[in-house]
């Protein structure tokens, strides 16, 4: 009993290790295409061609070869005494690529790989061999059509010409495209004299080339009239530039001139001016102090006058005073002596007397006031002056 889950294990084990063997071996002979190729097998089950996807290849019962697809570069050269002849005999250096591939359709792969061998399809020499007559001849058709200056300016129509003469369907490959890569015109010591469309071509290139020198020649003299002419009036333009320059620097000296003149001017001026103010001061304050000083004098002068004045009065006042009191003192001694002699008439007479030296006293006194009056008054008008 414990043998039958073993078995059973072990054909489990068995049937997965054959899956994983089937499934290796079917991998193993899956092959894949790669962009730009073909698969193409033969054998067991007729040609069979993959573009896209891959497929399954038994050795033994399978052969498989590769085509190569993608697009190859076929050049044509026309140069020198084999240059293409153009409508007006002339001839032209050209260089032209052709793009060419293998059709990508099932039937045209099939075509090429019986007729050419899926090896040799897209080898550069193999498709030169098949096409290269035929291009060349479509190139010198379309050549015929173009003038070579239409040719040179209408590329794109010279193009066009070509892929319609030659047509994009051939025999299994197709052309994808068509490119001028070189033009020129093709020197003249490659073309020969005695060949009559090469003779119609050197007398083509001679007049035009004549026409061209000529034209050149006048755009030439034309030019240097014109440079000539610029060059005169650049000229006096800078003359006129110098003279206007000339003058605005002569008008900007005379300004400047004048703005340092009044400038000076003004200095001289203010310093007048300011001497003038000092000058000025210097009198006002020469006669504020010589007013000053004779006011000073003046008061001096006034104040001696006064003092005089006033010492006089006093000595006089002192001098009746002490003549009053003597002739007071001589009177009482008089009176002592006379009193006894005279009568009371002589003491009135007397008393008269005095009275009357007093009423003098006074006068002499009310003018010694005016005088001081006279002097207040002097004072008063001299500061009013003032």
């Amino acid at each position: 009993m414990t043998e039958i889950p073993s078995l059973l294990a072990i054909g489990i084990a068995l049937i997965v290790f054959l899956i994983i063997i089937f499934f290796a071996i079917i991998a193993l002979f899956y092959k894949k295409v790669r962009q730009g190729e073909a698969l193409i097998r033969t054998g067991f089950g007729g040609i069979q061609i993959a573009t896209d996807k891959g497929m399954y290849v038994v050795p033994l019962f399978h052969k498989l070869e590769i085509m190569d697809i993608s697009v190859k570069k076929i050049q044509i050269e026309r140069l020198g005494s084999e240059g293409l002849v153009c409508k007006d005999n002339m001839r032209a250096d050209i260089k032209v690529a052709f793009f060419v591939r293998v059709n990508n359709d099932v039937d045209f792969i099939k075509r090429v790989a019986q007729t050419i061998g899926a090896e040799r399809a897209s080898k550069i020499e193999t498709l030169e061999d098949l096409f290269e007559a035929k291009f060349s001849e479509a190139l010198k058709t379309v050549g015929k059509k173009f003038d070579f200056i239409e040719l040179y300016e209408a590329r794109r129509e010279f193009r066009d010409e070509i892929v319609n003469i030659i047509g994009t369907d051939l025999n299994g490959y197709t052309l994808e495209d068509c490119a001028i890569d070189f033009l020129e015109q093709t020197p003249v010591n490659y073309l020969r004299a005695d060949n009559i469309l090469d003779a119609e071509g050197i007398k083509k290139i001679t007049e035009l080339t004549a026409e061209q020198n000529k034209k050149a020649n006048f755009i030439k003299r034309d030019e240097e009239k014109v440079i000539r002419k610029q060059d005169v009036e650049a000229r006096e333009a800078i003359l006129e530039l110098d003279r206007q320059l000339a003058e605005k620097e002569e008008s900007q000296r005379r300004e400047i001139a004048n703005i340092k003149a009044r400038e000076q001017a003004d200095i001289l001026k203010v310093a007048e001016e300011e001497r003038l103010k000092s000058e000025t001061a210097r009198i006002a304050t020469e006669e504020k102090v010589k007013v000053a000083e004779e006011n000073m004098q003046r008061q001096i002068i006034v104040a001696e006058k006064n003092k005089e004045r006033t010492e006089a009065v006093e000595t006089e006042r002192v001098e009746k005073d002490r003549m009053l009191e003597a002739t007071e003192r001589e009177r009482i001694v008089t009176l002592a002596q006379i009193e006894k002699e005279k009568v009371v008439e002589v003491e009135k007479k007397n008393i008269q007397d005095v009275i009357r030296d007093r009423v003098a006293l006074e006068k002499g006194v009310v003018q010694e006031q005016e005088n001081m009056k006279d002097i207040e008054a002097f004072k008063t008008a001299d500061r009013d002056k003032k």
